[in-house]
């Protein structure tokens, strides 16, 4: 293990002093999510190793270039596990490092190499199949301790939950992309992995599952995920042995097995849906649960009760006035998750634009945390 916070700082103070951007990066597994990436690397799997593990407390505690594998591989063995099912979108195992970048430029990493960290994991904040069942990659950080923009250390929260009361500051790290801080350490809840699973298959149209999936979130189902597509919808059951049998027989359907890997394609968007053909672009919507048939052009596949919708094949840049119109329509938003040229998404943006309130409340809390602007600038909206 390796405690690289000390140089850190000093590279973050002395990219403050000059107003050089730097690049925070782990694996680089998520290059693609967000504006392109720009600045002098900062590479932070280096500075890795599990600090601390209590699994009858069901938190652990690691720094922020631990490869994601080996936190799940450890909590597996205590039958536990990270219950939002973080999207790795890169390899499992780890590769040699890829040399240093030059001044105001970004090493891609090559695919070999992309190996999801933590801090990766909590940065892009984004979470897996059973995000709707037990919660978001934010609603799990218990702590954090970061660098912020003037090389400063700061510490939020702790590793119980009675120290996240106030503000939570070190939930806002969750989804940030880097632009605030660059994660040191960083204290996780886990749970414990279902004692049973079950997955069914059910033939519906859109509205008629949609309709299904909010019917059945009021009700005592153990549903830990959903995925429509192509007329089908696939629902997993998790839970206590008899809780998952009586609900596949109130469900009805087809028993589908083996579903880990139908479930696992999705959360690492492996599936053949998430292939985008020349010209595509991948629109990720979220909006409330009960919002109707979108009616957009292109491939839909719905995830989290109907929370989430995938929309492919509207193109990337030419996508973006129908997807937002409709995301505002509904009372959501809609980001471009993938596909287009660097030019093309700074042009329509990635994410959904901000109301004036929100960009401001934005811009207060980027000039709080890094007053020099050198953290991954305009990575998300500044």
């Amino acid at each position: 293990m390796q405690d690289l916070g000390t140089e850190f700082v000093a590279r973050i103070k002395d990219a403050a002093a000059s107003g050089k951007a730097l690049c925070l990066r782990g694996g680089g597994s998520k290059d693609f999510y967000g504006q392109e990436p720009v600045g002098e690397v900062l590479d932070t799997r280096p500075h890795a190793g599990i600090l601390s593990y209590e699994p009858t407390e069901l938190v652990i505690t690691a720094r922020s270039g631990t490869p994601l594998s080996e936190i799940e591989a450890v909590l597996a063995e205590q039958g536990q596990m990270l219950a939002f099912e973080a999207p790795h979108f890169g390899v499992t195992s780890p590769a040699p490092l890829p040399p240093a970048a030059g001044e105001g430029s970004v090493v891609a990493a090559p695919p070999e190499n992309r190996l999801a960290t933590l801090g990766g994991c909590v940065a892009a904040g984004l979470s897996g199949p059973r995000r709707a069942a037990v919660g978001a990659v934010r609603d799990f950080v218990l702590g954090t301790v970061i660098a912020d923009g003037r090389g400063e250390i700061q510490r939020f929260g702790g590793q119980v939950m009675k120290n996240v009361a106030g503000y939570d500051v070190a939930r806002l790290m969750a989804g940030s992309l880097g632009t605030l801080g660059l994660l040191l350490e960083i204290s996780v809840k886990v749970l414990p992995r279902p004692v049973a699973e079950k997955s069914l298959r059910l033939e519906m149209a859109e509205a008629e599952a949609l309709a299904a999936m909010n019917r059945w979130a009021g009700q005592p189902i153990p549903i830990s995920a959903t995925c429509w597509r192509d007329g089908t919808l696939t629902v997993r059951l998790s839970g206590a042995r008899a809780a998952v049998d009586k609900a596949r027989r109130t469900l009805g359907g087809e028993v589908f097995e083996p579903a880990d890997g139908f479930w696992a394609g999705l959360r690492e968007q492996s599936d053949a849906f998430f292939d985008l053909g020349e010209g595509e672009g991948l629109w990720r919507l979220s909006v409330p649960s009960t919002a109707p048939a979108l009616n957009l052009p292109g491939q839909t596949l719905i995830e989290w009760g109907g929370a989430q919708r995938w929309q492919k094949g509207t193109g990337a840049a030419g996508g973006a006035p129908d997807a937002r119109r409709v995301a505002d329509a509904a009372g959501g938003h809609a980001t471009l998750f993938r596909g287009g040229s660097a030019e093309q998404r700074r042009a329509v943006g990635v994410f959904h634009p901000l109301a004036p309130a929100m960009a401001a409340v934005q811009k207060r809390l980027k000039q709080a945390f890094d007053p020099a602007g050198i953290l991954n600038p305009g990575r998300m909206y500044l």
